[in-house]
């Protein structure tokens, strides 16, 4: 039986599946459509200690998780103690657990010296790890990669560091940062990970369908997966894979009509709370994802960038879905 309760120090997810962090598309209405599906907990898109320090507007809007089901995981990445440190004692005051960034490996964040540019300094790594830590009253999880590069492989020591600094779970990304998210996923070291910390560890990468949730679980012996990209325009992963590794059943992929609805229902969520004109243009890579190899996806999307306001969407959703339940 690999869905199960897991506990976070003293923190009790619903079940072991977990939506991961990304920049840009793990936003409130992402997060509410993915607990809805099941989720056992979601994250928050990584916020910059440094723009928390200095009291940053739009990260503000990054973290904000009005309505949503609990708990949630706020993620922060930084790589100077002292912002870390005062972005801890700041998200203590509303989150039930704080997540630190050490496996981004985007160029704008690893030229800072932030995200998976701290696994080539497992000492700055450290004293980050405790400043966290030693300034939070909830539950800390570190997210990680193997290594920066195949000369540079730290997951383990790292996991050590953490523990012994007092981190609560960790997440590791079976790929290094030069790889970003090419090649295949080692499950190896995750494996690894596991064998050498008492701590729960989380098994990330390449989680794309119920197969791929099954092998994480059956070769590294993970207590727990986060999903990243498979759940792009596919909230419903989390229902798949749960009902599958309890049943050993595959339920049938969502419907038209049931891609429709949560297309709708994400637009509206989206609308209440970026305004308009934000969200019809950021929804627009979502409505890529929630259409990919459906018929005449191309020329729909293609119609719904050159769209401008929520009506006129709305009405070629209805019309292009409507088609394709009638034929």
């Amino acid at each position: 039986m690999y869905i199960k309760k897991l506990k976070i120090g003293n923190v009790e997810l619903e079940n072991n599946l977990i939506l991961a962090p990304m920049a840009g598309v793990t936003d409130l209405p992402f997060r509410i459509l993915c607990k809805e599906q099941g989720a056992g907990m979601v994250c928050t898109e990584m916020a910059s200690s440094r723009a928390i320090f200095h009291n940053d507007e739009k990260t503000k809007q990054l973290i904000d998780t009005t309505g949503e089901k609990r708990p949630i995981s706020y993620q922060i990445f930084g790589s100077d103690e002292e912002s870390m440190a005062f972005s801890a004692q700041e998200f203590s005051k509303f989150a039930e657990i704080i997540d630190i960034n050490m496996g981004c490996p985007a160029p704008k964040v690893v030229k800072n010296g932030d995200g998976s540019k701290l696994l080539l300094d497992l000492e700055k790594a450290e004293r980050i790890i405790k400043a966290v830590v030693q300034n939070s009253t909830v539950p800390v999880t570190l997210k990680i990669r193997k290594g920066w590069d195949k000369d540079h492989i730290v997951a383990v020591e790292l996991a050590k560091i953490a523990e012994k600094c007092g981190v609560s779970a960790i997440t590791i990304h079976g790929r290094t940062r030069t790889e970003f998210f090419s090649g295949n996923v080692d499950l190896e070291i995750i494996k690894k990970v596991k064998e050498a910390v008492n701590i729960p560890v989380i098994g990330n990468g390449n989680i794309v369908d119920e197969e791929s949730a099954l092998e994480m679980f059956e070769k590294t012996g993970v207590d727990g997966i986060m999903i990243g990209r498979g759940s792009l325009g596919n909230p419903w992963i989390f229902r798949n894979i749960k009902h599958f590794l309890e049943t050993g059943e595959k339920l049938p992929q969502p419907t038209p009509e049931e891609r429709k609805q949560a297309m709708i229902k994400h637009i509206e969520l989206s609308i209440k709370h970026k305004g308009e004109q934000v969200a019809i243009h950021e929804i627009r890579k979502h409505v890529s994802w929630y259409t990919k190899n459906l018929p005449n996806a191309s020329e729909f999307r293609n119609q719904v960038n050159h769209t401008e306001n929520s009506e006129a969407l709305l009405q070629l959703i209805e019309e292009y879905f409507n088609d394709l339940i009638i034929n």
